[in-house]
């Protein structure tokens, strides 16, 4: 099992993670599922860090519309979705082994409406019989958290854990529809659009994804803008006025204001900062 490599193509994981240019404070292997359980996970992410004493390294991430169930050295959570932008400080050393859910599996690990969980986290053991897979994870992790033996062993125990959820409903079936349709379409800015491609109604469609996402159908939609106009300010070096024209809105100006106010920078200084670590 080989982590995904840095030659690959920038994906919705990696364009989410808005990690600073030069940050060397941690290494990142990302796996696939183990096969039969790719209707609950989209990815397995392993993060090492090693950061010097008295510093700190705040990772930022425009989270995708899915739920996250995490291990650490010293926490075991389940993650609903972060509407703003996700903030985790990592310092000294330490990991962590990470499930990227599908949009689907959200609610069968909860056991219910994602709504309870927006912008928010519990312990893992609130919503999984949780103590074997963390402490086979834990154990797997203590000797070198580099080595993919451990994470080979890790997945396996997630893998334990998580196929009793199967199979994935109709409901989830069809909310996994829909957030690839608006993954796969950066045509689709308008919620009108979405509603009838898909055949929903407005409110059936908003139900469900409050039920099984904790999101509305305008949120699914600004976040993928969001996540390609970091990608492409990282990479384009378009005027803004370009970039904002290729995404969608109506000028310069909203697309700087939505990028500011959820990431806390505006898009012509988060582009400088990556040229700039570029020359």
């Amino acid at each position: 099992m080989e982590p995904d490599t840095p030659r690959r193509s920038v994906d919705a994981v990696e364009r989410a993670h808005l990690r600073a240019p030069g940050d060397r404070s941690h290494v990142m292997h990302r796996y696939p599922p183990p096969p039969g359980l790719e209707p609950l996970v989209q990815r397995f992410w392993v993060p090492v860090w090693s950061v010097p004493a008295g510093e700190e390294s705040v990772q930022r991430v425009l989270q995708y519309p899915v739920s996250l169930l995490v291990v650490a050295h010293d926490y075991a959570r389940f993650y609903g979705v972060r509407t703003g932008l996700s903030a985790t400080t990592l310092a000294g050393d330490g990991w962590a082994v990470g499930v990227m859910c599908t949009p689907a599996a959200g609610s069968l690990v909860a056991g219910g409406s994602m709504a309870a969980f927006t912008d928010r986290h519990v312990d893992l053991g609130e919503v999984l019989d949780s103590a074997e897979l963390v402490d086979r994870v834990r154990t797997a992790m203590a000797g070198d958290p580099l080595s993919a033996t451990a994470h080979e062993a890790s997945i396996a125990a997630f893998a334990d854990a998580l196929t009793p959820l199967l199979p994935v409903d109709a409901e989830g079936e069809l909310v996994d529809r829909v957030v690839a349709l608006v993954e796969s379409r950066p045509d689709l800015l308008r919620v009108a659009q979405l509603c009838e491609e898909t055949g929903l109604g407005e409110r059936a469609l908003q139900r469900l994804l409050q039920r099984r996402l904790g999101l509305t159908p305008k949120w699914l939609v600004q976040r993928r803008r969001l996540q390609e106009a970091a990608d492409r300010l990282r990479h384009d070096g378009a005027p803004l006025a370009e970039t904002a024209a290729v995404l969608g809105y109506a000028d310069q100006a909203h697309f700087v204001r939505d990028f500011s106010r959820v990431t806390g920078t505006t898009p012509g200084r988060f582009a400088a900062s990556h040229r700039e670590a570029q020359r």
